[in-house]
């Protein structure tokens, strides 16, 4: 994974609650054994008609969001069934930060070891986000895990928490295995010691 220390992104909204993982990536796209190609088919239900044309109405698609790396939803996101395919659309998109009031507990922990940010903040900050976001086309976001802070050019300033465990995995880039791959050596002489049979 790449590590995650500082992004300044275009935020893109979705202003739904109890966004499910079917919606964020439909069923019938689980087929693919790779982690990548997920993103062409993101919310693939509300991005098109069934006819395939791009749906003008769902917000993301136009172009004042495009390259968006910033996505902004409301609560109990990542909920319904779980599918690590979620993240993996997610970034695949290019969003490497997802902000919102409550996450799905798999999602969020999903989230952590495929290197999206994903930040809680109250009701009333995401919908100061929301205005800010409608206010300024092209709306950016300067996110710094480092700091654990957000900023814009309009005078913003939140402080967010995080878990200082999983801070760290982002902020050096790693996942599960990575991190046990930190103690390679000590498994190496522990494999080494053992006796073949």
């Amino acid at each position: 994974m790449e590590p995650f220390k500082k992004l300044t992104g275009i935020v893109a909204p979705v202003d739904r609650v109890n966004v499910d993982t079917d919606a964020i990536i439909p069923k019938q796209f689980l087929k693919r054994i790779e982690r990548s190609g997920f993103g062409q088919f993101l919310f693939y239900e509300w991005r098109f008609f069934e006819s395939g044309e791009v749906n003008p109405d769902f917000e993301p698609n136009k172009a004042r969001y495009e390259g968006a790396s910033v996505l902004i939803s409301r609560a109990n996101f990542g909920c319904g069934s779980s599918r690590e395919h979620a993240p993996w659309a997610i970034l695949d998109y290019g969003y490497k930060c997802v902000i919102a009031p409550s996450f799905a507990d798999i999602f969020y922990n999903n989230c952590f070891k495929n290197g999206i940010l994903p930040i809680k903040l109250s009701e009333e900050q995401v919908e100061d986000l929301f205005q800010r976001t409608a206010a300024h086309d092209g709306y950016k976001l300067n996110v710094d895990l480092e700091h654990k802070k957000i900023t814009d050019d309009h005078g913003l300033e939140i402080n967010f928490d995080l878990d200082e465990h999983r801070r760290q995995f982002l902020l050096q880039g790693l996942d599960d295995i990575g991190l046990t791959l930190q103690h390679e050596d000590k498994i190496s002489a522990y494999e080494a010691s053992r006796v073949a049979y």
